[in-house]
């Protein structure tokens, strides 16, 4: 849904504050991030047990930047509060430590027991047990994260975004990523180039390009039960960067020939119905993205020279530029997906042959950059419509690593080997277990 030029594409948890690496300045655009709010401070409560729980809970509101953590140990009960039912907070001494929210996690049957207290009206605003499968059930972390993403949502409004992952490519296998960093999974088998993953909004399965006999079909792939289909349209040539639209029916791809690449679409849910939306002319068109309300979509064209982000109507009318750029001062853009409100989209955009990530906002076609420093391309939207995951070389090796675009804040999620073409799912239903090929 949002990847390079498909000639790139053939080519075979510590944060840190972005304003200490993406600082330069250029006339025109604006750089980086500047956030003045005020976030409301939040202690995991010390309790007896359930240590990892709370690990896993606090890493899982961190990572949300929209609370200040407070407190780091919370092994060691008191002074504070028990875990047994009537057990007391000090909630004094937590207000002293700057904490307006208490975050008390005690064991329950079948699962686990959350209340959030309000710590200057010294009282439980919300509480609830929810219930875990065994510690070792595929599904354990993923119910972990569903209960930290419900504590979010009661001390800000908005509900945390833990239970979803990302899919990425490492020595052309598909993985999948816990969106904490944790648990790196592959979906597709060893030995098999695969390409461009793309999670359907459902989360029950992906689409991606494998490369086989010099051709490259668009593969969608149950994660239940390991089954794979071909998009029609796409059993001949090369097929890439594939995009389900909102519904899930259909999906958009690039099919290259020797004419050029164009943007087909197709019904998988009928295995149906192919149809051309552009008309390369010995031009490229590739990198669909799908708008929210499925009535557009961003692409990538190379009609005016380098490749830059177009956008049209679903049925290939009212094609436009969409990203302003102006030639000297940035080149190439690729790799666009439309946020999830709709307002914006991301994409990469080569910056003194470096590419950087930015923003466009559709209403106004204004362009703002995010990154500065080293490589950073191939983003992807988390569904909270504030995170943005991207692959950057700032490290030193191709990792994955997540920007919040409000704050400013970067992390990275640590991948076995080099990571490339990263897919944030949607907040994932509990039957999105992807199998192990």
């Amino acid at each position: 849904m949002r990847r390079r030029l498909f000639a790139a594409l053939l080519i075979p948890l510590a944060a840190v504050p972005l304003a200490a690496q993406d600082t330069t300045r250029r006339e025109g655009v604006r750089v980086g991030v500047e956030y003045s709010g005020v976030r409301p401070g939040l202690v995991v409560l010390p309790g007896s047990g359930l240590d990892s729980v709370r690990a896993v809970v606090r890493r899982d509101l961190d990572y949300t930047d929209r609370f200040e953590m407070v407190g780091g140990d919370f092994t060691t009960p008191g002074p504070g509060t028990t875990t047994e039912p009537g057990g007391s907070v000090s909630y004094g001494i937590y207000k002293t430590m700057g904490a307006q929210l208490g975050v008390e996690l005690a064991a329950a049957p079948g699962g686990v027991t959350a209340r959030l207290h309000d710590i200057n009206l010294q009282k439980v605003r919300n509480q609830q047990t929810f219930t875990l499968p065994p510690e070792g059930d595929p599904g354990y972390r993923l119910e972990l994260h569903r209960t930290a993403d419900e504590i979010a949502r009661w001390a800000s409004g908005t509900p945390g975004f833990a239970a979803t992952r990302l899919l990425f490519v490492s020595n052309g296998r598909i993985y999948r990523i816990d969106s904490d960093g944790v648990a790196a999974t592959p979906v597709t088998a060893e030995g098999v180039t695969s390409l461009s993953p793309v999670w359907s909004p459902d989360g029950q399965s992906i689409a991606y390009t494998r490369l086989e006999a010099g051709r490259g079909g668009v593969i969608v792939q149950s994660l239940a039960t390991g089954a794979t289909t071909v998009a029609p349209g796409a059993q001949s040539a090369l097929n890439i960067t594939p995009g389900f639209a909102p519904n899930g029916r259909l999906l958009a791809f690039a099919h290259s020939d020797e004419t050029g690449t164009d943007i087909f679409t197709s019904n998988v849910a009928d295995r149906c119905c192919a149809q051309r939306l552009t008309v390369g002319r010995y031009a490229d068109n590739l990198s669909p993205t799908f708008s929210p309300d499925g009535r557009r979509i961003a692409f990538v064209s190379t009609r005016s020279g380098p490749p830059q982000i177009y956008v049209m109507a679903v049925d290939g009318t009212d094609q436009e530029l969409l990203a302003p750029f102006d030639y000297g001062a940035t080149g190439a853009s690729n790799a666009p997906e439309w946020s999830p409100d709709g307002a914006k989209v991301v994409f990469h955009r080569d910056v003194s042959r470096s590419p950087q990530i930015f923003l466009v906002d559709v209403a106004g076609r204004r362009v703002s950059q995010l990154t500065s420093s080293g490589r950073n391309e191939d983003p992807t939207w988390a569904p909270d419509g504030r995170h943005i995951a991207f692959i950057s070389d700032r490290s030193g090796r191709r990792q994955i690593w997540i920007i919040d675009t409000e704050t400013g804040r970067v992390r990275q999620l640590q991948t076995p080997g080099a990571a490339r073409l990263p897919s944030w799912s949607r907040r994932l239903g509990r039957a999105a277990v992807a199998t192990n090929p």
